[in-house]
């Protein structure tokens, strides 16, 4: 788990945190995936905001921030995430800034024991992208 927050750091105005009173209230964790075809995709690792938090515009600032961030690089051509099936409230919330379900991978969560063990990929191109 270290290697993957060391990871996170290196993209420095991707991943961000959000602090109210120098209190982490919420946080996004990405990487940037590279293609054999030069192009990168942004993968969103982690969006969180402390319960007491949300629904104050918290997390859409993060996720937009990030996708702002990612944009200046003009080889990102989309982001991604996973969401857990059942879990509706993420699922309308990343719709709602122009995710879209793409694909639904059954048993994603199996060594979680989550349950539902499956899980959505939803995925948004990014508009300022130049594909070699």
């Amino acid at each position: 788990m270290e290697k993957l927050y060391r990871e996170c750091l290196l993209f420095q105005g991707l991943t961000q945190g959000a602090f109210y009173n120098e209190l982490l209230i919420g946080a996004v964790a990405v990487r940037l995936e590279q293609q054999q075809d030069g192009t990168a995709r942004l993968y969103f690792i982690t969006l969180g905001v402390l319960a007491p938090y949300r629904s104050c515009g918290i997390g859409s600032q993060l996720l937009h921030r990030t996708m702002a961030a990612a944009q200046e690089d003009p080889n990102v051509v989309d982001a991604y995430l996973h969401v857990q099936t059942s879990n509706e409230e993420a699922i309308r919330f990343y719709q709602r800034a122009g995710f879209q379900i793409a694909e639904t991978l059954m048993g994603y969560y199996r060594k979680n024991r989550l349950s539902p063990p499956d899980a959505y990929i939803l995925r948004k191109p990014l508009v300022n992208c130049v594909v070699n």
